[in-house]
């Protein structure tokens, strides 16, 4: 196996033994490009078909198959075996739909070994830059994928969108080696992302009300618990729908920590509040959580032994040895936590404050335009991502506790378990910590940033916020090229940089966008505020 698709990868440069540091082993790891490969081959075929169903069907299976392969979302190699035949049987009959016309590349690929079809392969043949540049826009296109995924379960979907996936991913078959286009494909997945993120943000303003401040309990009640992580709120609305008068209390972990901040989920009174912290810390917080466990999206780890019987996985996620169950029936999980002891006693009262969506940010966007006019706030900070397990990564805790007093931190995504149960305080009843929401409410956070634009009449460069982004799988890559896509410079990104993006491409982001990895703290805060 070769990947290095996330931030962890092993000594910086890629995992390349029998098991990934996620936990993926070899096997999974081969599948996943078998399977990533096949879904190119689908896509020369069905990009050239005329609009219809058939034509979603196929879309939708490639969004699916490309979600499956995000870090730590699905380790079954047998999951991933039958998402293959799935695929090569969808390949065959978009084959037959477009004219039966033979096509070489993925489309005439049949599986066997994936020596051949490796990323260090493609090294081999297309230099370490272009092989770069194509995971780069790969990882683009599966992190967009999960966000659109999402938001067609919740009814939203666009066939412009559809299109796109299919046309990149077909484009891909045919291995560019041209930096300068592949650079352009690049930039061209962050504005898609960009749409895709506001489709998702319509798709759950729209089943359940716009986010609002809300002060959300981090500690347990007494009684039967459920424990819901990742990020499908549909997931969570059913399993909230079925667990109506049970006496069980549902708990949010991670990035489905936002939903408490939504009208149509937080009016369920058994949604308890959240519980634990970031996804890395799942097998000791799982472990000490007496009730049962389920898991929506990435992102997933080994069970400890501890909740191995209690742990279960729906949608794309898969662990071997794990319950799958199928929602939205969620009866297994309900009886588990039935089963296990519960609570025995309420924790402290303790609580935090989310909800900081754009709608919220923008009732009250003419207090924050004076405070900013009057000197009050000086300077706005983003600073959040992914979280992860590898070291260097409290430089964002240290960094968000020395950001100045006049300063505003906006955070999103599971990076804001390193800091968001500090005390930040307000200025003027603007609260210092603005909780956006989960990692695709980046959407939120452009929004506010293009009203302040609007506002200050400038561009997004000439407001004074600056972004201190931490990054860890696919998603989060896919964020990245939307920022760029839109123009934003000195981005400060860490705790390294990607793998994949090789010294000659970084100095083309370096020169065009003054992308920069983070340094240390006071360093840093230096050299954003002077100037």
């Amino acid at each position: 196996m070769f990947c290095y698709q996330c931030e962890q990868t092993a000594m910086g440069t890629g995992c390349n033994r029998a098991m990934g540091v996620c936990g993926k082993t070899a096997e999974t790891a081969d599948l996943q490009d078998m399977l990533f490969h096949v879904l190119k081959g689908l896509s020369q075929y069905a990009a050239k078909l005329n609009a219809g169903p058939d034509k979603k069907a196929f879309a939708k299976f490639v969004l699916e198959g490309l979600f499956t392969t995000v870090t730590n979302v699905n380790f079954d190699a047998i999951a991933i075996r039958k998402m293959i035949d799935k695929a090569i049987e969808m390949r065959e009959k978009a084959k037959a739909m477009s004219g039966g016309q033979e096509l070489g590349g993925p489309a005439a690929w049949r599986p066997g070994s994936s020596e051949d079809i490796s990323i260090t392969a493609r090294q081999e043949e297309f230099g370490e830059d272009a092989a770069g540049l194509q995971e780069l826009i790969t990882y683009g296109l599966k992190g967009t994928a999960a966000y659109a995924d999402h938001a067609l379960i919740l009814g939203v979907e666009d066939e412009e969108v559809n299109q796109y996936f299919l046309d990149t991913m077909a484009k891909l078959a045919e291995n560019l080696s041209d930096i300068d286009e592949l650079l352009g494909m690049a930039l061209k997945a962050g504005e898609i992302n960009l749409k895709v993120m506001g489709m998702l943000d319509q798709a759950n303003t729209s089943a359940y009300g716009n986010p609002e401040p809300t002060q959300v309990r981090i500690t347990p009640k007494a009684g039967k618990a459920i424990l819901v992580s990742g990020h499908d709120l549909k997931d969570l609305e059913e399993l909230l729908k079925q667990t109506e008068g049970t006496g069980i209390n549902v708990y949010t972990h991670s990035e489905m920590l936002p939903a408490n901040a939504y009208p149509g989920l937080k009016k369920y009174p058994h949604l308890a509040g959240n519980y634990g912290g970031a996804w890395q810390d799942q097998r000791k917080e799982f472990a000490e959580f007496p009730g049962a466990v389920l898991m929506t999206t990435n992102c997933i780890q080994k069970p400890a032994e501890e909740y191995q019987g209690r742990i279960f996985t729906t949608g794309l996620v898969g662990w071997p040895g794990v319950t799958h169950v199928k929602g939205p029936d969620f009866f297994p999980v309900i009886e588990a936590a039935k089963a296990a002891p519960g609570f025995a006693g309420d924790g402290e009262d303790k609580t935090i404050t989310i909800g900081f969506g754009h709608d919220a940010v923008m009732q009250v966007a003419g207090t924050v335009v004076e405070a900013v006019k009057s000197g009050a706030v000086k300077h706005f900070f983003l600073i959040g991502g992914c979280d992860g397990a590898k070291p260097g990564r409290n430089y964002y805790t240290e960094f968000a506790e020395k950001v100045p007093r006049d300063c505003v931190i906006l955070t999103l995504a599971c990076g804001k378990y390193r800091f968001n149960k500090l005390e930040f305080g307000d200025i003027g009843g603007i609260p210092r910590l603005l909780d956006c929401g989960q990692c695709n409410d980046a959407y939120s956070a452009v929004q506010i940033a293009l009203a302040l634009m609007k506002a200050f009449d400038c561009g997004l460069n000439d407001l004074p916020l600056s972004m201190v982004l931490s990054w860890f799988e696919q998603k989060a890559v896919a964020i990245l090229l939307t920022l760029l896509y839109l123009g934003k410079t000195d981005i400060r990104l860490g705790p390294s940089l990607p793998a994949f993006v090789t010294p000659t491409v970084l100095n083309v982001l370096v020169d065009k966008f003054k992308i920069s990895p983070i340094s240390d703290p006071d360093t840093d805060l230096k050299a954003i505020l002077g100037k």
